[in-house]
């Protein structure tokens, strides 16, 4: 995984793990693509959060994290942060992450 994020373990900006993600693109990504950005690609077809890519590639969420910040600067995927409310999460948000857990 360290030659898959050059080495970083962090996105360079802020990346909620809860974030959701979706393909920017209904076509397959290309040879000229690593496999994980194909793989990301595909899981996103149908709206992911961050968490779920982590998970259903069995990579580290650090990893998860930089490789779809990366993505998202590329075009590939679009992201959809969380609104916060005065630095508070939404109670509904919260409701939806849990359930989201328990049917893992």
């Amino acid at each position: 995984m360290y030659a898959v994020t050059g080495g970083r373990t962090a996105p360079s900006g802020g990346l909620a793990i809860e974030a959701l993600v979706s393909s920017a693109t209904s076509m397959r990504l290309g040879m000229a693509y690593t496999r994980e950005y194909r793989a990301i690609s595909e899981l996103c077809r149908q709206v992911r959060s961050v968490a779920e890519v982590s998970a259903l590639l069995r990579v580290p969420l650090g990893v998860a994290r930089v490789l779809v910040a990366d993505m998202e600067a590329e075009g590939l995927v679009r992201v959809y942060q969380p609104q916060l409310k005065a630095g508070l999460p939404d109670m509904s948000l919260l409701e939806r992450v849990l359930s989201g857990l328990r049917r893992l």
